[in-house]
């Protein structure tokens, strides 16, 4: 099978019906596709092994490729030009039908539709379907049928549909050559295991096609009003992270993809294709700016209902959870996989689930503060699961956790899930009514005074000139940068000021991106800068009033994204490629609110 698993992250573009992504790359090849859902079992995986399945059309002639998402939408068009003409595949995972606005993904009924056109002149081009169910495990049965064929092996029945006569081995291949004004339409649905998949008619594709395009401009139509700066990129993260939501639920993946590394040939390879607790707040800030509240309140909702216990059972709340609401999370390799340049293992699920994380309270009960006026429907229990969260953070706060980094070594008193506990605090002691526990109210404030007081006298460094990762250290972390973000103290302040001194000097790459931190923390290898901590720094300068620092932050960071404007986790300082599982939201939700905060600090200086 030709094709390696080393292609630039950077080179793929993301489709999505709400329920599950694909990643195409920028030669025509879905390389990545999980089905039904984000975190189904991949039956197109060549990201992470040559052999482990794709899907590619292309010309057969050499070419020149631009692509762009058509507008205001998550479908994809790439444009090949060749010696004797052009061609254009519009790819799009399709919605349900008639699916317009908040209902966009409903019904999705998981069907990937690809569409060639010839623009100009006469195109040769070669089809290839190599599916590999099972994360590449399985080679099934290939049948030919009228139409297409049919793919038996494992959990569920593959249907293809293809206009052109097929040659099949252990792939199917066909060649086809469109003279202008021709068009190809091809799709692949996935049905139970032993169905018999029904292929569609050319226009019944098309058709299906512009009706997803529509979908997804009701979408924007009706979610998209930020107006400000890099309000393309601001409105391109909220469609994305809308094609991250699992619309069933309303849970959003951190990435839809799974141990795409933070270092080259590296161990630090991780499935993301779950929902953090810690995103909470963040996320909500972001959806408010590009998206709507509608689907902050859902993602909130989710959130809260996942995250729920029994009351006195508050303290061993999970830091994530599966697209459900799944807890158990337990992680396994893939040793049949190479990983992406032969970076393993490769994992699938993840064991920070077991982990101890204090700074989830305050993630939790700020993005119920955020969504305050949508609180009223909450039911009892869910208000009692809240408070005991803000019980827990007075409780907990002095103990060692894993941190934000979800560091695999011994526990430390990590600043920043001490701010989260006061974070906690705060927003409860400002829902205190609306929680039904106004009594509560005197314990809480003790307990958050006693944390700023803690801060303030063993997270700060003499010797680093900055608050540091943890209590005791002098190790600077980007984390810190959290602090005027949620409004323990403000930018200006001259400890804060000059902490974000200290990072901008000494914790930013020749690139002029944040690393996260510069120490041991228990596994080998080296990684990238982290796209979210550079978004941070712009986010801190713009409250403290340096909008033209904050800038030129934002656009450094900016500048990283793919040509159809996609964010990885990491940027690899020698090489400046993307690095990391793609496209992620963090990224993206960082980008967003560093734009919001720079457009209110330059409306503030006018």
């Amino acid at each position: 099978m030709t094709g390696t698993s080393d292609r630039p992250i950077s080179d793929y573009a993301l489709l999505s019906d709400c329920q599950t992504a694909a990643l195409v790359s920028l030669d025509g090849s879905v390389d990545w596709l999980c089905l039904p859902h984000f975190d189904s079992r991949a039956v197109l995986g060549r990201l992470l092994g040559p052999e482990a399945g794709h899907w590619s059309i292309r010309p057969l002639s050499t070419y020149t490729v631009r692509r762009r998402y058509l507008d205001r939408s998550l479908v994809l068009r790439t444009e090949f030009r060749t010696p004797t003409g052009t061609v254009a595949v519009t790819d799009a995972l399709a919605s349900g039908r008639n699916e317009r606005g908040h209902d966009l993904g409903r019904h999705a009924p998981h069907v990937l539709l690809r569409v060639v056109e010839c623009t100009e002149g006469a195109v040769a081009i070669e089809m290839q379907f190599a599916p590999r169910p099972e994360y590449g495990l399985i080679r099934p049965l290939l049948i030919p049928v009228d139409g297409g064929l049919r793919c038996h092996g494992g959990p569920a029945t593959l249907g293809l549909c293809c206009p052109v006569p097929l040659e099949i081995s252990d792939m199917a291949q066909a060649r086809a050559r469109l003279q202008e004004g021709e068009t190809l339409a091809f799709s692949l649905q996935q049905v139970p295991a032993g169905s018999r998949p029904m292929p569609p008619s050319r226009a019944e594709i098309i058709e299906h096609l512009e009706d997803t395009l529509h979908g997804w401009r009701s979408w924007s139509q009706l979610h998209q009003s930020y107006e400000g700066p890099w309000e393309e990129l601001v409105h391109l993260s909220g469609r994305l992270l809308q094609g991250l939501t699992f619309q069933p639920t309303g849970a959003i993946v951190a990435a839809p993809t799974t141990s795409l590394p933070e270092g080259v040939g590296g161990v630090r390879n991780w499935d993301y294709r779950f929902a953090w607790v810690r995103d909470a707040s963040f996320t909500l800030d972001a959806l408010w700016v590009a998206a709507c509240p509608d689907e902050a309140e859902a993602f909130f909702s989710w959130m809260a209902q996942a995250a729920a216990s029994a009351p006195g059972h508050c303290e061993s709340m999970q830091i994530m959870f599966g697209i459900r609401g799944e807890r158990d999370l337990s992680e396994r390799e893939l040793p049949h996989l190479p990983g992406w340049r032969g970076s393993r293992p490769v994992r699938v699920g993840n064991d920070a689930w077991r982990q101890r994380q204090l700074d989830v309270y305050g993630e939790l009960l700020s993005a119920a503060c955020r969504l305050r006026d949508y609180l009223g429907g909450l039911d009892d229990s869910t208000k009692d699961f809240l408070a005991g969260c803000a019980d827990v953070a007075a409780t907990w706060w002095h103990i060692p956790d894993q941190g934000i980094w979800e560091v695999r070594g011994p526990p430390q008193h990590f600043l920043y899930s001490k701010l989260m506990c006061w974070v906690a605090l705060d927003r409860a002691l400002e829902l205190a009514d609306d929680l039904n526990a106004a009594e509560r109210a005197p314990a809480w404030v003790r307990a958050r005074d006693e944390i700023r007081a803690a801060i303030e006298e063993r997270g700060w460094s003499d010797e680093a000139g900055a608050y540091t990762q943890a209590f005791g250290t002098d190790i600077l972390d980007a984390s810190v940068l959290m602090m005027p973000i949620v409004g323990f103290v403000p930018a200006n302040a001259p400890r804060m000021h000059a902490t974000i001194d200290a990072i901008r000097e000494r914790l930013t790459g020749k690139d002029g991106l944040v690393y996260r931190y510069l120490t041991d923390d228990g596994l080998p290898g080296e990684e990238g800068t982290f796209l979210l901590c550079t978004f941070w720094l712009a986010h801190a300068l713009a409250l403290a009033g340096d909008t033209a620092a904050a800038r030129e932050v934002f656009e450094r960071a900016a500048r990283c994204a793919n040509d159809v404007g996609l964010l990885a986790e990491e940027v690899d300082p020698h090489s400046a490629e993307l690095l990391g599982n793609f496209p992620q939201a963090f990224s993206h939700i960082g980008l967003v609110n560093a734009a919001w905060a720079v457009r209110q600090a330059e409306s503030a200086g006018r």
